[in-house]
């Protein structure tokens, strides 16, 4: 926290030595570059195609191509709804000396503000994705982040988890679900971190068989809630209806790649990023985003407010990679940030460019003033037509449905306004934009489209925005087909 740009420059000066005999390292000189300005003009920016070649090649057996020590453990990314699976390299140091050291500082922060807590006399609940093992060869095996994670994890972190790993290691989200439930509703649950929806698809369910009111009175010294991949603010008021008592709740920034930040105080606007964990972090200016040569800058020239591409390089072999998720710093010294969305998740077919951090936000705002409380939703453009301007087209699965549709959308719109002047300018008057078109669909749906396309569970998840009609109009036409409500 005191040191943070000399940090970052610690942690980029060991992964270039690191590597910098590996295939990757001797194709670009990394035996010459001797500071940060060399290793830009070296390196060029990736995304997961351009490494792909190199990630085939561990898969099949290869080593020494990105990383220096052998990389026998990939974490399957499914961070999104997209057709095509990523496979990121996991090291033993991006285990050692990035996910697991994240985890305990997380901890380590936790009790930082709260010296007395319980936390560590009960189990932590972790509701993660498929834990399903494949096995490549005899050394090389590939899963999802919780399998991986679970996999190799310290003997300590055995102690202090439920369920059993026979639960966690299923697959199928449905069973899993009644299994998690009627497995740990004996434990002393003092923590629980996991995918909002699905965490509250659990809560409902103990609650049905138990016949109580509330979690708190299932687990009595329930006192955090970890949360992190979407974000929590859409949930948070149906979380403290179904808890029936306070908790701590804290933010983590983590990823299949590594794990970034944390909340390091309750109720900080951001998280505290980890300038030591053997990421090195470059930020591109969403407008640099889809040039030839994309400019990023360094944490001494990051502004408040403004949206970033991360750009990394990880101790896992990942080299100035752009991972999709754009961020916002809400402090300077101490480095803080939130998630703002991701690169390829907003709405900008009007020049509008609405992030899912507006329509969060905006969410919130129309459910204080209309008492509503939303489960999920996405939206997708309207394109200008003979029958009309553009508009937004949403699809909101409400736990609690505003009594007027129109009040609702009314409020939508007005947040929306006062948050992006962008999206203002085009809804004047109407002239580029219509008032937002929202449908009210049945609870479940997103959960029916996601089973569909076989991407039920973990931290599957459906896209909030989309520049494009391609998700919106497959959940419509899932709706209206027979069976179905919208």
């Amino acid at each position: 926290m005191q040191n943070p740009i000399a940090a970052q420059r610690d942690v980029l000066q060991d992964l270039v030595t690191s590597a910098q005999y590996t295939e990757f390292g001797r194709k670009y000189d990394f035996s010459s570059l001797y500071n940060l300005r060399d290793f830009k003009k070296a390196v060029p920016i990736h995304e997961y195609d351009d490494l792909k070649p190199y990630i085939t090649r561990i898969m099949e057996g290869e080593q020494n191509l990105l990383w220096n020590t052998p990389i026998n453990w990939f974490a399957k990314s499914s961070g999104t709804t997209s057709d095509k699976s990523k496979f990121i390299p996991v090291s033993n140091e991006s285990l050692e000396d990035n996910h697991y050291r994240g985890a305990k500082d997380v901890l380590t922060l936790y009790y930082q503000f709260n010296p007395f807590s319980d936390l560590l006399t009960g189990k932590g609940l972790i509701i993660g994705g498929s834990h399903t093992v494949h096995q490549i060869n005899d050394e090389t095996h590939y899963g999802d982040l919780s399998a991986v994670l679970l996999q190799n994890s310290p003997f300590w972190g055995k102690w202090v988890r439920t369920p059993e790993l026979s639960i966690a290691l299923m697959d199928e989200w449905e069973s899993k679900i009644e299994k998690l439930a009627q497995h740990t509703i004996h434990e002393n649950v003092t923590s629980i971190s996991g995918v909002p929806t699905w965490t509250m698809v659990l809560f409902k369910r103990i609650l049905e068989i138990t016949g109580k009111q509330t979690i708190g009175e299932v687990w009595p010294h329930l006192e955090l809630y970890l949360h992190g991949g979407v974000s929590f603010v859409p949930y948070r008021e149906h979380f403290e209806q179904l808890i029936g008592k306070p908790i701590n709740y804290l933010e983590m920034y983590n990823a299949s790649e590594g794990v970034f930040a944390a909340q390091d105080s309750p109720g900080a606007d951001g998280m505290l990023l980890f300038t030591d964990h053997g990421i090195f972090m470059e930020f591109m200016p969403l407008e640099e985003y889809g040039k030839n040569e994309p400019r990023t800058i360094g944490l001494q020239d990051v502004e408040l407010g403004k949206n970033y591409a991360l750009v990394i390089s990880t101790n896992g072999g990942l080299w100035r990679y752009c991972i999709g998720d754009t961020i916002q710093f809400t402090s300077l010294y101490p480095f803080r940030i939130k998630v703002s969305g991701r690169i390829k998740h907003y709405i900008n077919a009007f020049g509008e460019e609405l992030i899912v951090d507006n329509t969060d936000q905006a969410i919130k705002i129309a459910c204080e003033q209309t008492g509503a409380v939303v489960n999920d939703y996405t939206a997708a453009p309207v394109y200008f037509s003979a029958h009309g301007n553009g508009a937004h087209e949403w699809l909101i699965e409400f736990e609690k449905g505003p009594l007027s549709l129109d009040h609702f959308t009314y409020e939508l719109d007005s947040a929306l306004k006062q948050l992006n002047s962008d999206y203002e300018a085009k809804r004047h008057k109407d002239i580029a934009l219509r008032p937002p078109i929202i449908h009210n669909i049945e609870k479940g749906s997103f959960s029916r489209w996601l089973k569909l396309k076989g991407k039920l569970g973990g931290q599957h998840k459906v896209p909030r925005l989309s520049n494009d009609r391609k998700y919106l109009d497959e959940i419509l036409a899932m709706l209206h087909t027979p069976g179905s409500q919208a």
